[in-house]
């Protein structure tokens, strides 16, 4: 091997194909690029034709001489909506072409060992358990990327606790009883509260198994990164510690991304959707905090009913709104003629709604005082980096736990799940950009001041994205790979 090899690691980056871990793990891309790294950054066709589509990517990256993109097949058709309803069609595809398919590029194939520039260290998604038993097959570390949050992942880990304690899968509809098997939950986590997948009554469920899967691999990488910050979540990540000892905590990505780019006020897209940024200008002529900005994500899909309930909540409450209706993100047919009157008149004189938005730049804007959100774990870390309160709609996955450390740990927001009536939102909107209006930023205010501070040179963050860059030099030596 020669010295330039020698010197410059090379990291393979292979995110799950949805925009939050692929709109995360770019972003780790490019800090690694700065740190003169040769990456390779694996996508899944469907994803890099969307990215190219979409967004500058190809050309923001084309300065880094040394990054590259490679994309292979999920086993799903072009057409194919790859929404949140549709989830393990995605992994029933990919187990069937993407993994066969990526362990033949590191063990034989242009990232082998037998390439010009092989893969020295891999950075996968957590959600790939597979993955572990690839890289210890051709000798070379892996490093597992979890991007759910941390109170998930934590979650995750004591679920068979949960299954030899009998709280999991749990017997009847009773939401409200309290989970007491998860080390630094035990005061406040409920059955609504876990993780979607622990709806299941079935312990043999596919999601379940990979789930556990998950659980046994994490801990045998050589590292584990965290999508958080020290100050938000340090008291749960010293319980993973106890099973993930290595933790690299790096976030708000977005703003570390930044900070370390020099650009502060700059928004970099990696958005899978053509954002409308007509929004802008209409957020630009509105007052100071006084739009609530609503988005359920890239993934989760609401009924027609459940559509309506929003709209006359949004409508009713008399507050500005800003609402962000992703293409297929509605459930069956629904046309301008079958809204009622008063929810159209109410949108057009107090209402913007588009197909999908800069979301970094909007919660950016002074004009928004509060984010109705499906709590995606992105989201709520952008939130809470703009000192944007929230109210939570959780759909799936993490987005049940996040919601519940929003309202009642963090004391960011308020906690809307398992519910869905316009009663309900209207009073949430009031409560968070009326009655409680200066609780709630003042909370947030300090929470956005923390974030920033651990992405600052010397922060927590800071420190430890600089730790994972000198131990990925080190573990891609060749005498650690001897």
């Amino acid at each position: 091997m020669d010295s330039q090899k020698t010197l410059s690691p090379h990291v393979l980056i292979f995110p799950l194909p949805l925009q939050g871990p692929v709109n995360g793990m770019l972003k780790l891309a490019e800090l690694l690029c700065l740190a003169d790294f040769h990456v390779t950054f694996l996508n899944t066709d469907h994803v890099q034709h969307r990215l190219l589509r979409h967004t500058n990517v190809q050309s923001r990256f084309i300065r880094y001489p040394k990054f590259r993109f490679r994309a292979i097949g999920d086993g799903l058709s072009e057409d194919h909506p790859r929404s949140g309803d549709q989830f393990m069609e995605l992994v029933d595809g990919m187990e069937a072409v993407t993994y066969p398919l990526f362990t033949e590029m590191v063990t034989s194939g242009d990232l082998s060992s037998k390439s010009e520039q092989p893969a020295t260290c891999i950075i996968a998604d957590g959600f790939f358990s597979f993955a572990g038993g690839v890289a210890q097959q051709i000798g070379i570390p892996l490093i597992y990327f979890d991007t759910l949050s941390p109170c998930a992942i934590w979650i995750q880990l004591c679920l068979p606790k949960l299954i030899e304690a009998g709280e999991f899968a749990f017997k009847g509809d009773n939401l409200d009883a309290k989970i007491t098997c998860v080390p630094g939950m035990e005061g406040f986590l409920r059955r609504r509260d876990l993780p979607s997948f622990c709806r299941s009554s079935d312990v043999t469920d596919p999601i379940i198994k990979l789930v556990l899967k998950e659980d046994q691999e994490l801990p045998k990488a050589q590292g584990v990164i965290i999508h958080t910050f020290e100050e938000l979540e340090g008291t749960l990540l010293s319980h993973m510690r106890s099973l993930c000892p290595n933790l690299y905590a790096i976030g708000p990505l977005h703003t570390h991304h930044k900070v370390r780019l020099g650009s502060s006020k700059a928004t970099f897209s990696n958005s899978l959707w053509k954002e409308d940024k007509s929004c802008l200008a209409w957020l630009d002529a509105q007052p100071i905090k006084s739009v609530i900005f609503v988005s359920i994500g890239s993934l989760a899909v609401m009924t027609k009913d459940q559509l309506l309930e929003f709209w006359y909540g949004l409508v009713n409450s008399g507050k500005r709104f800003l609402w962000v209706r992703r293409p297929g993100s509605i459930a069956g047919d629904c046309t301008e003629s079958q809204i009622p009157a008063e929810l159209l008149e109410g949108t057009r004189k107090r209402g913007c709604i588009v197909g999908w938005a800069p979301q970094e730049e909007v919660l950016a804007n002074p004009a928004i005082g509060g984010f109705l959100t499906h709590s995606g774990w992105n989201s709520t870390l952008e939130s809470i980096v703009a000192g944007v309160p929230m109210i939570c709609w959780p759909y799936f996955v993490d987005q049940q736990v996040n919601s519940r450390f929003v309202g009642e740990v963090w004391k960011l927001g308020l906690d809307m799940k398992d519910t869905c009536d316009r009663v309900i939102v209207e009073k949430m909107i009031k409560e968070l950009l009326e009655e409680r209006k200066d609780e709630f930023m003042g909370r947030a205010d300090q929470m956005s001041k923390l974030a920033r501070k651990s992405v600052s040179e010397g922060g927590s963050s800071y420190c430890n994205l600089d730790r994972l860059i000198e131990d990925i030099r080190v573990m891609s030596s060749p005498a650690s790979q001897a």
